[in-house]
C-alpha cells in the first residue's frame, strides 16, 4: 500500500492542493454548464437518456435527447419528455391529444410509439391528462444515438459507478503537471 501512496506521500502541499483545486474546477465547470443550459433551455433537466424501448424506432434506449422547453404550445405529434408527480423518472412519449389552450390550461394526452396504449396508466392517481406547465420537462430538439448508454450502465450496475469514480479520482491524485 506505500508503493501505491507514495507519491501521494512525498508530494508537497502545494502540489496536492493545487490538484485538490483542479478536481474541484472540473467539477464546479460540469454543474455550471449543467446550469447555464437550464437556464438557456428554460428546463430543469436540458438533456436526457431514452430508458426504455417505449419509443421505438424513433428513439432507442440510450440515446440522449436534447430538450427545449421555450415553445408552451406543444403540438399533436410533438415528442415530449415528462415527470409524473411521485417519481423521478422521466419518460419520453408522443403527444396524441391536446385539450385547451389560450386562456385554459393546456392538457396532453401522450403515448409511446412502441406502446398498445395511452400513458393515462403511466399518470398519477387521478390524472387523466399532463399540465403543459406543470408536467412537461421540455420537447425533443434533437439527439444523439447511444451515447447515453453510459448513464444506463452505471445505474444498472452500481458497482461500475464505484470504479469510474475510483479511478478518477486516482488519475487526479497522480497527475503531474
Amino acid at each position: 500500500m506505500n508503493s501505491l501512496l507514495g507519491p501521494l506521500a512525498s508530494a508537497p502541499p502545494r502540489q496536492l492542493l493545487a490538484q485538490g483545486l483542479n478536481f474541484a474546477l472540473v467539477l464546479s465547470t460540469a454543474f455550471m454548464l449543467w446550469k447555464l443550459l437550464s437556464v438557456l433551455t428554460d428546463s430543469p433537466s436540458p438533456i436526457v437518456v431514452v430508458l426504455s424501448g417505449s419509443m421505438e424506432p424513433a428513439f432507442q434506449r440510450g440515446d440522449l435527447l436534447f430538450l427545449w422547453n421555450r415553445w408552451k404550445d406543444t403540438k399533436v405529434g410533438e415528442i415530449v419528455v415528462y415527470n409524473v408527480k411521485g417519481k423521478d423518472i422521466p419518460i419520453v412519449h408522443r403527444v396524441v391529444r391536446r385539450f385547451g389552450g389560450g386562456l385554459k390550461p393546456l392538457q396532453l394526452l401522450t403515448k409511446g410509439d412502441n406502446n398498445a396504449a395511452d400513458d393515462t396508466e403511466l399518470y398519477a392517481v387521478g390524472q387523466a391528462y399532463l399540465n403543459r406547465v406543470q408536467d412537461v420537462i421540455g420537447s425533443v430538439v434533437g439527439y444523439v444515438p447511444f451515447v447515453g448508454y453510459v448513464t444506463i450502465l452505471l445505474s444498472e450496475y452500481p458497482w461500475l459507478k464505484t470504479v469510474l469514480l475510483g479511478i478518477m479520482g486516482l488519475t487526479v491524485i497522480f497527475q503531474r503537471e
